[in-house]
């Protein structure tokens, strides 16, 4: 028998869940499938941990960065404390709050697998081997997420190698960490583990970290792991590993002829779609390939309204604050069309199909804060945009000085000069994660510049850094 639901979301993360709450609001039916915990990888093994492991060093730093604070802070985290606290944001993958939330939403919740079985058919197998078929009149909208990569070095399936997961839900600190990669991942759990008093070596096979980012990004995150007293091996790559099945110690042998023996190896190279067994060889498409989508998340490789795919998996801005947004973008386009009207009207619509690539906000916790939105340089010149960019340290700013006796922070901002509008910005240092909003709004909003000198930032505040872009620029 089959159970009917007007949408049938597959994969209950942060953009499952915004869309069917959307679409039940929306005065239609929807019901989520979830084969783990409801609230996805952010909730318990990426987001939320990670910065709540980065939070407390951030805290001390920030306190021993101001005379007569720094005489009262002279101890070392506690990471026994540290680590309850991440476990009461994360409930160690309890989910009870936020299936309730469901509930609460009108939505429906099926525990299990979910793959597709045929056009708007998906087959439910629970843990304890029942199947459920769940028919959907209007669409499926798939949002699995993706799983971790790993580096093809020899060994390393064989030694329990941490990935995300481990990384952020290790019950104790590992005297020695070598991290393989030199991204997001990489840089905020080598942050973090070091700051809980962990011996840790960054393996990076590049020249520089965070190589997508503006290069004052990674020279300044470069810097801050260093006075950490992270390692950093530029142009190394692991080749082979091995867990010593007595002691537990892993050796790591590199391409550059050296050894290096710790307790724990942590793989951040990037992710993979979830989508291997999903049943998408159903309705004609590959398994284990991402899910290309037009502006209202539809899959385009597919005919007819019916599959759509969200977040990280459709690949175009994997960060869950843009899956959110996806979301909502989709279940106002399956209304649209519920409704007999084009997917193609609303407020919603003028920027979406820009929203998740040009102007995309990030934030990155380590020491220090790094923050973008929109285009790097480079890129804007690589899509053919007129660009000038202007530079100013932040330490500059007399409210930096007054946050932070030893601030040091660096703004990058990227102007479309013909059109006079901000395409990008890049800030680092204490509050750029924070600070990175007021881009996003110019960004976003094209304000001319003309006009945007007259968004007067207060004094004395960190903002003033706007007035001091303003000014480089020649207002």
């Amino acid at each position: 028998m089959e159970e009917t639901y007007d949408v049938v979301v597959v994969g209950a993360g942060p953009g499952g869940e915004v869309v069917a709450d959307r679409i039940v609001r929306a005065g239609l039916t929807a019901v989520v499938v979830e084969a783990e915990a409801v609230g996805g990888e952010c909730s318990y093994w990426a987001c939320v941990p990670s910065k709540a492991l980065l939070r407390p060093g951030a805290a001390r730093e920030s306190a021993r960065s101001v005379g007569g604070a720094r005489q009262a802070v002279t101890g070392a985290l506690d990471p026994a404390a540290v680590l309850a606290r991440r476990d009461r944001f994360t409930g160690r993958g309890e989910d009870t709050g936020q299936a309730d939330w469901l509930s609460r939403a009108g939505i429906a919740l099926v525990r299990g697998h979910g793959r597709i079985a045929g056009e708007r058919r998906v087959e439910v197998t629970a843990a304890g081997g029942g199947v459920r078929t769940l028919r959907a009149r209007l669409a499926v909208v798939l949002s699995p997420g993706t799983r971790a990569a790993l580096p093809p070095v020899e060994g390393l399936d064989r030694i329990g190698v941490w990935t995300n997961r481990e990384a952020t839900a290790a019950d104790a600190v590992p005297a020695r960490l070598v991290v393989i990669g030199g991204g997001v991942v990489a840089c905020e759990m080598a942050t973090a583990w070091r700051s809980l008093g962990s011996d840790v070596t960054l393996l990076v096979r590049d020249q520089a970290l965070l190589t997508g980012w503006e290069p004052c990004a990674g020279e300044e995150v470069v810097r801050g792991l260093t006075d950490l007293g992270v390692a950093i091996r530029f142009g190394v790559s692991a080749t082979r590993v091995a867990r010593d099945p007595g002691t537990g110690a892993v050796t790591v042998e590199t391409d550059d002829g050296t050894t290096l023996v710790c307790g724990e190896v942590l793989a951040a190279v990037g992710r993979r779609p979830r989508t291997a067994d999903l049943g998408l060889e159903k309705v004609g498409l590959p398994g284990g390939d991402w899910l290309p989508v037009d502006d209202t998340c539809r899959v385009t490789s597919l005919d007819g309204d019916w599959l759509y795919a969200v977040g990280d998996v459709n690949r175009r801005a994997p960060l869950t604050h843009m899956a959110k947004y996806q979301a909502r973008a989709c279940a106002a386009a399956i209304a649209e069309r519920a409704a007999g009207r084009p997917a193609d009207t609303g407020r919603w619509r003028a920027w979406t199909a820009d929203a998740d690539r040009a102007a995309v906000p990030q934030a990155v916790f380590t020491h220090p804060e790094i923050a973008s939105v929109g285009l790097t340089e480079r890129a804007a010149r690589e899509a053919g945009i007129e660009v000038r960019a202007v530079e100013y340290r932040i330490d500059d700013v007399a409210g930096a000085g007054l946050y932070a006796d030893d601030y040091r922070g660096h703004a990058k901002l990227v102007v479309d000069v013909t059109r006079g509008v901000v395409v990008g910005c890049t800030l680092t240092g204490p509050l750029a994660t924070e600070l990175i909003h007021t881009a996003t709004v110019a960004v976003v909003g094209e304000v001319p510049l003309e006009r945007l000198w007259h968004a007067v930032p207060a004094f004395p505040t960190v903002s003033e850094v706007w007035l001091r872009l303003l000014e480089a620029y020649g207002l």
